[in-house]
This record gives structure tokens, sequence and C-alpha cells, in this order.
């Protein structure tokens, strides 16, 4: 894993809470690429998209870690030290 990233520790065992953006199904929106929070599940839409949900829900919830869900190499992001960790 990545030296640089101090948020380890807050990643938890999740379920990703839905099967694409939650609040972009909520809305009929669309999205390009997904990313889910690894502290509580929320799947969130990435910066890619016009709506940025995940990186809304860092701000809102203080989940650091985020993992990219539709990405061949399993790829995490630390939005606070701002580093992607690889696992």
């Amino acid at each position: 894993m990545s030296q640089n990233c101090s948020h380890l520790e807050m990643i938890k065992e999740v379920q990703p809470s839905a099967e694409g953006c939650e609040e972009c199904l909520q809305s009929g929106d669309s999205w390009s690429l997904l990313r889910m929070c690894l502290s509580c599940g929320h799947v969130g839409c990435c910066d890619t998209s016009k709506n940025k949900h995940a990186t809304k829900h860092f701000h809102t919830s203080s989940h650091p870690i985020a993992k990219m869900l539709e990405r061949v190499v399993d790829t995490d992001w630390c939005y606070i030290d701002e580093v992607y960790i690889k696992r």
C-alpha cells in the first residue's frame, strides 16, 4: 500500500450501497465513473461526472478513502492526502 496515506485505518469491510451513483439514480441523471466510500459503502460518481457525488460525499462525511469501482487495477483514492493507493 501507499506510504503516503495516513488514513488506511479508516478502511472497513463495506458493501456497495447501490448499483450506480446513489444520487444520480434518485434524480435520473447519468455518470461516467463510480467510487465507493471505504468507510460506509456509499457509491457516488467520480469527478469526471458532472455531479461529482463521491467528492461531495467526502465533504459531508469526512470519510477519506474511496475505491475506484470501474478500474481493472485495484486502486483507491485518499481525498485528504490526495494520493492513489494500490492494494
